[in-house]
């Protein structure tokens, strides 16, 4: 009997995965069959290649200037605020170079397609490859191009993949969604004050190209209407409306839920608090999840 996990997008909120995982694997329940999208395909591809641990302790190690360093900013064309090289290399340094044919577990990360808006199910070649195709958040990530395809993050059309695990032969599916809070906007990291005067400004596009666009990006104070602002706030609400259709339409056997949304889009520096929700969330279904199992394994 295989046990499938469908792990939902939803930023710095998917490190509550970490904690799900966790919390089956010590219940006995580890799963076979692991379908992600955007940080659920990250922490879905980790725990498929066997690497959960070392990403749990990358993950930890995250404060506030470390999550900054890793967004190099875009200051050229190329469609997104954040080229995500940095990432890549973070990820490849955590994970290593694996295939995704060789993982101890079936795995596909889910992505977009641009151009047609098809649902893409990526199950072989490059794992972090794959990985930064389905983390790549409209306005906020360069696409990747792969395979004569420009791809986008998978939570466009298919935030909780329930539907992909099902297909890789999954009997019974956990479905872990992330949605957003109320007040969860794009808080990052402290971006230093900005110049007032408008020629100071301009010079400072010149001097400090990064930390000038990161003012504008990000602001200088809390709650200041900004691009990342406005870009995150229009995200979550696609996300939320579209994984209530996704679900709806391809719905598990058990459904995690949680208080994540607490926890804003970019706050990659709150993973304990993630974490935990994610364990202490996945306990409460336990007893379904052994219920369902139990009678599967007797009606097979």
């Amino acid at each position: 009997m295989r046990i499938g996990i469908a792990l939902g997008g939803g930023g710095a909120r998917g490190w509550a995965h970490i904690g799900v995982l966790r919390t089956l694997i010590d219940a006995g329940f580890a799963p076979d069959v692991v379908a992600g999208t955007s940080m659920g395909a990250i922490v879905g591809g980790a725990y498929a290649a066997d690497r959960l641990d070392a990403l749990e302790t990358f993950a930890r190690s995250l404060d506030r200037k470390a999550a900054w360093r890793l967004a190099d900013l875009n200051l050229g064309a190329g469609g997104g605020l954040v080229v995500g090289e940095r990432i890549t290399a973070a990820l490849t340094g955590v994970i290593g170079k694996r295939e995704i044919a060789s993982l101890e577990k079936k795995f596909a990360a889910v992505a977009t397609e641009l151009g047609t808006g098809h649902e893409v199910w990526l199950s072989e070649g490059d794992l972090v490859g794959a990985m930064r195709a389905s983390y790549s958040l409209p306005a906020i990530f360069v696409p990747v191009r792969r395979d004569e395809r420009v791809l986008i993050d998978g939570s466009i059309t298919n935030p909780v993949p329930v539907s992909a695990c099902r297909a890789m032969g999954a009997h019974v599916v956990i479905a872990v969604p992330l949605p957003a809070g109320p007040a969860t906007g794009a808080r990052f990291a402290s971006v230093p004050a900005a110049e007032t005067s408008a020629w100071r400004k301009a010079l400072a596009a010149f001097r400090e190209p990064e930390r000038f666009v990161a003012g504008q990006l990000f602001g200088d104070t809390p709650d200041t209407l900004t691009t990342a602002a406005v870009s995150v706030g229009a995200l979550n609400i696609l996300l939320d409306r579209m994984t209530r259709v996704r679900l709806a339409s391809d719905p598990p056997d058990v459904t995690v839920t949680s208080e994540i949304g607490r926890i804003a889009l970019l706050e990659f520096d709150r993973a304990d608090e993630a974490i935990r929700i994610g364990a202490e969330s996945t306990k409460r279904v336990l007893p379904e999840i052994e219920a369902l199992v139990k009678g599967h394994t007797a009606s097979a």
